[in-house]
């Protein structure tokens, strides 16, 4: 199927309805059980005697998936043995925590993960530490940060991104006759990465944060006028209390002056750029355009924002969403919406769709010529970044998941309203958006695909029409 920009139009259409059910969906025992049989059947079949995971509040998505929870401000170690024995290395203010542990696991206190100057008592060796977990000379190690490193110049299981200490600790004592790797591979790459697929209960977990983040952002649409201010915006942006797993944009004018990342009392203009983004663990959603209602507010340079830039960049959107589907290959999808949307005349550099679940951003499948597979269970940001010289940003950024008959009716028989929500959505991108939506995704939020260019113009959005020829 061809896919034509001219089909992507402007109307006056029925804006999404505020789903988010506002009660969160915790990740039950038998879930976390059964990451725990994954986690360790890749300990063995890599022949691999321990996985060491890193934690801090950054990058502790990983420890979270088996510990169930983060060590908030300070580090963590969680040292899982291949016969199955656990050790939870805590600091200061979270080894109380220990007895929460969603897997079986001793506590050892470890006071170099604590704040600077909190008490180091009883002074034990980082050494000791280790050797009370389990840790021995001769062990093949895994460790394990956030990143999987795909570098085509070095050797990625060499490089680590945890604290020196940790690692040096570790290497003195395997010894030259063990090993320590990098295998985050383990959790996040690869077509066996353990957290890439999930079951029911974890995308009904996560689709709380998707479907809270969508909720902020049309709130935040619906708030933006001339005189508004930044961090009016950014209020609008934030909710329920949950934290935010990306720095909050709700940016007016030109971004990043003297560095700043964050809203400030900076108020809207008639034709600023506009850029909103707001991400919850599950998912993010982002929104850019013009403060305009129409192209006459904008300045001449940017008069065709829309045929330029815009449209494009929504049917490569609404490409993406009828064409993934179970069994193509990342590298397949990335040709594909090349073909839609040419890089070299758009200028996106970074995978287009990429997975996300605690973490924002957890890995992608998508990349040139990647094998790897798009499976049932998978939970994507429908990102593409393009950049057209002269313009400012456009973003429809949200999230969906694939899903195939088995995993659908799980969704449908364990969580009938999280079903409903899905439905009508689904219901809404086929009948006002006009997308032909792929079987095989279930949107995670009601506003999928839903994207007004003029910002100030609450009623116009795109939809796109097939049957224009």
């Amino acid at each position: 199927m061809k896919y034509d920009s001219r089909k992507a139009q402007l109307r006056e259409i029925g804006v999404p309805t505020p789903d988010c059910s506002g009660i969160p969906i915790l990740i039950d025992d038998e879930t976390i059980q059964y990451r725990l049989e994954k986690v360790l059947q890749e300990i063995r079949r890599e022949k691999l005697d321990t996985l060491v995971v890193y934690a801090d509040v950054e990058h502790g998505g990983n420890f979270e998936y088996l510990v169930g929870f983060i060590p908030r401000f300070e580090e963590a170690l969680l040292v899982l043995h291949a016969n199955g024995s656990a050790f939870l290395i805590l600091g200061n203010e979270n080894y109380n925590k220990v007895q929460y542990s969603r897997i079986s696991a001793k506590g050892i206190h470890c006071p170099h993960f604590s704040l600077p100057n909190q008490p180091m008592e009883p002074n034990p060796t980082f050494s000791s530490v280790l050797l009370d977990a389990g840790i021995r000379k001769g062990m093949n190690i895994g460790l394990v940060g956030w990143k999987h490193f795909t570098s085509k110049v070095e050797d990625n299981r060499s490089i680590f991104d945890i604290p020196s200490f940790i690692v040096d600790g570790i290497r003195k004592i395997v010894g030259d006759s063990g090993s320590i790797t990098n295998r985050t591979d383990i959790f996040i790459a690869g077509d066996r990465g353990v957290r890439r697929v999930n079951n029911a209960n974890e995308i009904a977990h996560y689709e709380f944060g998707a479907s809270l983040a969508s909720d902020c952002i049309l709130r935040t649409m619906n708030k933006l006028d001339v005189g508004v201010s930044e961090i009016q915006l950014g209020n609008e942006l934030n909710a329920l209390g949950q934290r935010n797993n990306v720095v909050t944009i709700a940016s007016t004018g030109k971004r990043f002056e003297k560095g700043n990342l964050y809203p400030t009392a900076k108020k809207v203009v008639l034709g600023d750029a506009i850029s909103l983004t707001v991400g919850y663990k599950g998912g993010l959603s982002s929104r850019a355009g013009y403060a305009v209602m129409n192209s006459s507010d904008l300045p001449e340079s940017k008069k065709h924002y829309v045929e330029s830039l815009a449209s494009p960049y929504y049917t490569a959107i609404v490409a993406w969403l009828e064409n993934i589907r179970i069994g193509m290959s990342g590298g397949e999808m990335y040709n594909f919406i090349n073909g839609v949307l040419p890089q070299d005349v758009y200028h996106w550099g970074l995978c287009p769709g990429h997975l996300t679940a605690d973490e924002e951003w957890l890995s992608s499948p998508i990349y040139e010529n990647s094998d790897e597979l798009i499976k049932s269970g998978m939970i994507f940001q429908t990102d593409i970044i393009p950049h057209v010289a002269g313009y400012d940003g456009v973003s429809a950024e949200s999230t969906v998941a694939i899903a195939d008959d088995v995993l659908k009716a799980e969704i449908r028989e364990k969580y009938p309203e999280l079903w409903s929500r899905i439905l009508k959505r689904k219901e809404y991108i086929k009948n006002i958006l006009g997308i032909r939506l792929s079987d095989d995704v279930l949107p995670l939020c009601s506003t999928v695909a839903y994207l007004r260019p003029y910002l100030l113009n609450k009623k116009l959005a795109f939809c796109y029409n097939h049957d224009n020829k």
